[in-house]
């Protein structure tokens, strides 16, 4: 049969969606990692002590996760082109301007109000990101895709910690929000006009939406509501699947912000080592940690295709992953600078495996209300962007060193592991009907055991 016959060639668009997806993504990374290499010339500078700074740090976090049922909402309302494309330029705007709180009497409060609005502008990423990925890839694709997403948080550590620990060797602290900032504008702009949904693309053909719409994708999920009924969050919070998640990813979050804060002065201050050594050093993990992404990612989708069930193909790399993610603890049992970073590099790896939270949201949110799930689960995971910052930078100062602060990440990692195998239970899509709250999809009769059944589903 020739091509003519057998209809026009699918196109591909999804992936040079999912592309701009991992560069907004990297630099969303790149503008909260700006003050943790910052931070050390900033404390000298400044004289600021560990629980200011641990402050700082959590001031992102405060906005971010306040805003993320509000950012869902808005999603849901205006789609996440518009949406992502100017909280884009809004943040890296804010990135920019916390190089110029020297030039204030008033630092402390201008770096932790730029900060502040730099996580209100952030808050639709991470529920934007997910939404894209239902709209524009079949089920058997979306763990890869959130894989590569979910990724460019750690090659954003890897690839520009060494370019940031440069530009401040070689320039100052100021420069690195100038560059991170600058570098992010313009991508802004570029999202603006390269990212649309599925029906309003101008490259995309109708075989690849019909290809992702039969393979379990949702390109119609773009129509727009006019108000959020909180009834359905409220379904959404009280439901034991759901409430299994949130915990599950608290837990996964907890260690991402110890990397994304404290990691750098950890080297610094409990290692000893040099400011362009750290740049180098802390690129290890997080290179490990962006292998292990897409490894849990390819793993996941691999399951499905060999006809395991949903569940276990997406809780089998989370657990997995979170357990191993606890050896961070190690580090405090070496003395070698080398098996340091082995152990960390190790936990970062494993917590790369088990980054499936949002591929989980988008397998089981109800498909009207994507954007507000989104947002709950987001705000859930993303108190730990408050609590480990704070809770560390009291550690360090009252006890003095960061033992016990690994052996508090371990410790979380743990009950990550208890809540997806314990508490989430199978997976399904809820659903909801208008003026309805969200219930499960029906589902064969599950087994009892923590992952489900292994075949079928």
């Amino acid at each position: 049969m020739s091509q003519a016959e057998l209809g026009p060639r699918r196109t591909n668009i999804r992936y040079v969606i999912l592309t701009l997806i991992f560069l907004a993504t990297t630099f969303n990374y790149v503008d909260r990692a700006t003050l943790s290499v910052a931070a050390s010339a900033m404390r000298a500078e400044f004289g600021f002590d560990a629980i200011t700074m641990g402050l700082a740090f959590s001031a992102f976090g405060w906005a971010y996760t306040a805003m993320q049922i509000p950012g869902g909402w808005i999603l849901d309302k205006y789609g996440a082109r518009l949406v992502y494309g100017i909280g884009l330029i809004l943040w890296s705007a804010f990135t920019m301007m916390q190089g110029l709180v020297h030039l204030v009497s008033f630092t402390f409060l201008a770096l932790f109000g730029l900060r502040f609005l730099m996580g209100i502008a952030e808050s639709p990423a991470f529920p934007a990101n997910s939404r894209l990925t239902v709209m524009w890839f079949p089920t058997k694709e979306r763990a890869f895709a959130t894989s590569i997403f979910q990724s460019a948080q750690y090659f954003a550590l890897a690839v520009f910690t060494p370019v940031m620990t440069y530009i401040l060797h070689a320039h100052s602290w100021q420069a690195i929000f100038f560059w991170a900032g600058g570098v992010g504008i313009v991508l802004g702009f570029v999202w603006l006009v390269y990212v649309h949904e599925p029906r309003q693309h101008g490259r995309v053909n109708q075989a690849e939406i019909d290809y992702i719409e039969a393979g379990g994708g949702l390109p119609n999920m773009g129509d727009k509501r006019d108000r959020i009924r909180w009834s359905e969050v409220k379904a959404l919070v009280t439901n034991r699947m759901m409430v299994g998640i949130y915990i599950g990813q608290f837990c996964l979050t907890t260690i991402t912000w110890f990397f994304l804060t404290w990691f750098p002065t950890y080297l610094l201050e409990a290692r000893g080592m040099s400011i362009l050594k750290v740049g180098l050093v802390a690129a290890i993990p997080a290179i490990c940690g962006f292998l292990g992404g897409l490894a849990g990612g390819v793993w996941s989708d691999w399951m499905l295709r060999r006809g395991y069930s949903l569940t276990v193909a997406r809780k089998l790399p989370i657990i997995t992953g979170l357990l191993f993610s606890s050896s961070i603890v190690l580090a405090n049992y070496v003395r070698s600078d080398v098996f340091v970073i082995v152990v960390m590099s190790v936990a970062f790896f494993a917590k790369g495996i088990g980054n499936l939270g949002w591929c989980i949201v988008g397998d089981v949110s109800p498909k009207q209300i994507m954007g507000v799930s989104g947002g709950v689960f987001n705000f859930c995971g993303n108190i730990a962007s408050i609590v480990t910052p704070l809770a560390i930078g009291i550690i360090v100062k009252e006890m003095g060193s960061f033992d016990l602060a690994l052996v508090y990440i371990g410790f979380v990692a743990l009950v990550g592991a208890f809540s997806y195998l314990v508490i989430v239970g199978p997976l399904r899509r809820l659903e909801v009907e208008p003026g309805s709250e969200p219930a499960p999809a029906p589902a064969a009769t599950p087994l009892p055991a923590g992952l489900g059944s292994t075949r079928g589903a």
